[in-house]
């Protein structure tokens, strides 16, 4: 209680010292980056307190009643000074529910103290939230080169939950794929099985993304398929954030969705921008509740009661109304009116999507439909000046890039390179940290790193020159083989052969003497295998011919003696003549077979 009066008692002192003519606390935004600097307001509002202060030492004290303009500003000039509000002066924002979901960037360049303060911001926009399930929904999405969804918008329905969960969450890794993040948080975190509420609820879906970098990815084509699915996304850059990729994914007007802060630690300036965004400003009750149609809730609230009591009491929406989108109450009866985006047709009930391009426009290149109004684009390879409406030839690199390390722009595109001491990985995107290997090192083939130098080796096939470092195609067989006779090289590998006369065994590998005969000959009548090669013999009672091939009929000589004994005898000869002849190449054969024998062995 004594807090409360020394409190009215201090307003009354800057009330009556400055007569009500404190100067209104503005959020002054620099033109060229979209910076915020309250420092100007800060000290006008301390010269006009303490001069107020100077009049009643001086006994000027007056009792005015205090202004609402003058009223904020002691209001500034109190947290200036250190002082706080109490649970008495402070009132919750009473904003529309909202599904709100954060899209924050852990990436390696936030450092720790940083990620803290930019946890405490968002846990000063929910404490200023009406939280709940039938209320404002909130939900986290965390990401730096990957995405990790902390908590969806159905996982806390109480403010305590949502702050202790916020500040529960860690970092991750390098990188900043904001394009993905923004793509995760549309197909995942913005949808009914997440807690993201119907349509026809008419609940606004907002995504405030808050980082310090350049993405490293795509973020044009995504945000634009977030904004045409509803999602309203506001942008907030700190410190080296690129203010071109800002306005890439944020929501038109830019002027109300893109913001700029110097530093994390001075990132609670932006906290009362968007309490005022989400909840409307401060009206002598300290809120000001505004609804879907740009009224205030009070003034509907009064409009409705005179309604109400014109018409027996009854609302006229509440009884039955055949509006596509919203029932807004006119007198005794109601009028329709359409969403942001959209037109109301002839029929006042329905409404179409309005398309702003096709009324007229003064865009350079590209005119694309954004809402209730229109976008300026440029062709491939042009990037949009600061107008909004005309295009210059692009800087591709500072037009949103996935390089990990630099951005060389190299006509309308890019080129990636690393930092020294890196090397570019084969994506033609990422770096690693480069060995021996990794530099000028000589092998035509394969380097292998060995300590703090490197060897050459060579793909299979090939062997080492003698200089270490080039290769030629290798002599298989000299490199060893198990062919019995013969190694023949095959490119890369080898083949076996036999030495003449014998055949080539089904392993492949070894060799059989060959059976000549068998193989095909031209004797007339008998083949008789010669080692490598054969011999024609003639059947009893011929003769070779000079061709050692053909055979003659032999010519019996006289025979003298008698004939009885003589007919005996020859038939004798010539059974012992072809015993011999059979038994000598049965032994031919032995023989060869044997000989086959031995060289088996001496393999």
């Amino acid at each position: 209680m004594v807090s409360l009066v020394w409190k009215v008692v201090v307003f009354g002192i800057l009330a009556a010292g400055s007569q009500g003519s404190l100067p209104q606390p503005r959020l002054h935004r620099q033109v060229s980056t979209g910076r915020y600097d309250l420092s100007a307001d800060l000290e006008s509002v301390e010269a006009q307190s303490e001069k107020g202060f100077q009049e009643v030492r001086r006994g000027g004290e007056r009792s005015v009643p205090l202004q609402r303009g003058a009223r904020k500003n002691a209001d500034i000039y109190l947290r200036h000074e250190g002082l706080r509000y109490d649970a008495a002066t402070r009132t919750n924002c009473k904003n529309r529910p909202i599904d709100l979901v954060f899209i924050i960037d852990s990436s390696r360049s936030v450092r720790p103290v940083e990620f803290k303060k930019a946890k405490e911001f968002l846990q000063d926009m929910v404490d200023s939230l009406v939280i709940g399930r039938d209320a404002t929904r909130v939900g986290l999405v965390n990401y730096a080169s990957t995405v990790k969804i902390e908590f969806l918008l159905n996982t806390f329905f109480d403010k305590s939950s949502v702050k202790q969960a916020l500040g529960q969450v860690e970092p991750l890794a390098s990188g900043t794929m904001t394009g993905m993040a923004i793509r995760t948080a549309m197909e995942k975190a913005f949808t009914k099985e997440a807690g993201a509420r119907s349509a026809s609820m008419n609940i606004a879906k907002v995504a405030i993304i808050v980082t310090d970098g350049r993405p490293q990815d795509k973020v044009e084509e995504v945000s634009a398929t977030a904004r045409a699915s509803g999602i309203e996304i506001y942008a907030v850059g700190v410190d080296r954030a690129d203010m071109a990729s800002l306005k890439l994914m944020a929501s038109q007007p830019h002027d109300d969705h893109v913001f700029y802060v110097e530093t994390y630690g001075v990132i609670e300036k932006l906290t009362s921008k968007f309490r005022e965004t989400l909840c409307g400003k401060d009206d002598d009750n300290g809120s000001a509740d505004i609804d879907d149609n740009g009224l205030g809730l009070n003034d509907r609230k009064d409009d409705n009661k005179r309604v109400r009591e014109g018409n027996n009491g009854l609302d006229p929406c509440d009884q039955g109304h055949n509006c596509q989108h919203i029932c807004v109450n006119s007198g005794d009866s109601y009028i329709c009116k359409c969403h942001p985006g959209y037109i109301l047709n002839p029929d006042k009930k329905t409404c179409s999507r309005s398309d702003p391009c096709a009324l007229g426009h003064d865009c350079h290149h590209i005119c694309e439909n954004s809402d209730a109004s229109y976008v300026c684009k440029c062709r491939a390879g042009y990037v949009l000046n600061t107008d909004q409406k005309t295009c210059s030839r692009s800087d591709p690199c500072s037009q949103g890039h996935d390089c990990q390390h630099i951005c060389v722009n190299s006509d309308a595109s890019y080129m990636c390179k690393c930092e020294v001491g890196y090397v570019l990985n084969p994506d033609k995107k990422t770096c690693s940290r480069s060995g021996t290997c990794a530099g000028e090192h000589g092998c035509q083939h394969i380097c292998v790193k060995a300590d703090d130098s490197f060897v050459c080796k060579c793909k299979t096939g090939y062997v080492l020159n003698p200089d270490g470092k080039t290769c030629i195609r290798s002599d298989a067989c000299s490199q060893g083989h198990d062919c019995q006779h013969i190694c023949v090289n095959s490119g890369s590998s080898y083949v076996c052969k036999c030495r003449l006369g014998y055949s080539l065994n089904v392993d492949r590998k070894t060799c059989s003497r060959l059976d000549a005969c068998i193989q095909g000959h031209d004797c007339q009548h008998i083949c008789i295998n010669n080692g490598v090669s054969y011999n024609c013999k003639c059947r009893v009672g011929y003769i070779l011919n000079s061709d050692q091939k053909t055979c003659s009929q032999e010519m019996r000589s006289e025979i003298s003696e008698d004939a009885c004994m003589c007919e005996a005898q020859i038939v004798f000869q010539k059974k012992v003549q072809s015993a011999i002849q059979e038994l000598t190449r049965k032994i031919s054969e032995l023989s060869d077979k044997v000989n086959d024998i031995e060289g088996t062995f001496q393999h």
